[in-house]
């Protein structure tokens, strides 16, 4: 999808720190440190765009978008969305615009209430948010229904009838009650087989078509963000290191951490015999992450500057932005 660059973005993230203190003592009460899990993030997505956010287990990605969402607090920064900073927002102002903002989680088993019937948990957000009466209600879920790929007359099912993959479409409908226009996706495929992870990314993909969606994707799956996004930022330790359009990040990836990911990617022959070479070691402790560059510990390029001062996000060309002191030489391709 092209997305037009000069339109104000949907959602700037600027600068974002969460941070969780560690504690200690006898009784458990006194700080004794804290674990940077975001810090000093900074993005922006477009309207009608997918941006999605990759990078090993405990990188930061998922807390980053609890945080975009409100659902986790934040310990410094800025969330625009819409060109309105919600980070402070008192609830009753946030509430309106969560009904512009809505999530699927990653696992479609836990994230329905089994209780409820289908189309009691479709109509839930309309409810919260005082949409509409019971006969309304009951033609919108069936229209999403219809709109995610089930039948309407599911809805007085109960989730365990379903399969994963059927309800992870109920999540999406969920999900597309209040008609947002971002949607945030945690993981929201990787816990269903390969089939039907590809059914569910295209019924992504056709939404977004159809609905003008934008999407912040988070996901440890290659494969799954170069099938579904516009753009991708690279997470390591809590920083994005570097952000580029899918097809020019896949073919000519710029930060070594970067290309270790794709390396390391599973191919059609197995894994590339590069991956060894490029990332090598651990990923260190955000709660004591190293001086400098966070990866210059795990770095094959790194030299003695990257120990001590930490590089910054810089545009390159074509929409790039790369977090190296090697940005220049990198950016050539040498």
């Amino acid at each position: 999808m092209s997305i037009p660059e000069a339109s104000p973005p949907l959602l700037q993230v600027q600068d974002l720190k969460v941070h969780f203190p560690i504690k200690g003592g006898l009784l458990g009460t006194r700080t004794t440190g804290v674990i940077r899990a975001v810090d000093g993030v900074s993005f922006s997505i477009q309207r009608g765009e997918t941006f999605s956010i990759v990078g090993e287990s405990g990188c930061g990605k998922s807390t980053t978008a609890m945080a975009v969402l409100r659902m986790q607090p934040i310990d410094g920064g800025r969330i625009l969305f819409d060109g309105e900073d919600i980070a402070d927002l008192k609830p009753a102002a946030l509430k309106a615009v969560r009904r512009r903002m809505q999530t699927v989680f990653q696992d479609p088993f836990a994230s329905l209430d089994p209780r409820m019937k289908v189309g009691e948990i479709i109509a839930e957000p309309l409810l919260v948010h005082g949409q509409g009466d019971r006969r309304s209600r009951r033609a919108k879920v069936a229209d999403l229904m219809a709109l995610c790929g089930l039948l309407p007359d599911m809805a007085d099912r109960y989730p365990h009838e379903f399969s994963g993959g059927q309800r992870q479409r109920i999540s999406i409908a969920r999900a597309l009650a209040l008609e947002p226009e971002l949607v945030v996706c945690d993981e929201a495929v990787s816990a269903l087989d390969v089939s039907i992870r590809a059914q569910i990314l295209n019924l992504l993909l056709d939404l977004q078509e159809r609905l003008g969606l934008a999407y912040l994707f988070i996901s440890h799956d290659l494969t799954v963000v170069r099938h579904i996004s516009d753009r991708i930022a690279v997470m390591y330790l809590g920083k994005i290191v570097e952000i580029g359009p899918a097809d020019r990040l896949f073919a000519q990836p710029r930060h070594p951490y970067t290309k270790a990911l794709l390396a390391a990617a599973p191919t059609l022959d197995g894994f590339q015999d590069l991956a060894a070479e490029l990332l090598k070691g651990e990923q260190p402790s955000a709660r004591n992450p190293p001086s400098g560059c966070r990866f210059h510990t795990r770095c094959p390029v790194r030299i003695p500057r990257c120990s001590v001062e930490e590089p910054t996000l810089l545009p390159l060309e074509n929409g790039r932005q790369l977090a190296c002191h090697l940005a220049t030489r990198l950016a050539s391709g040498s």
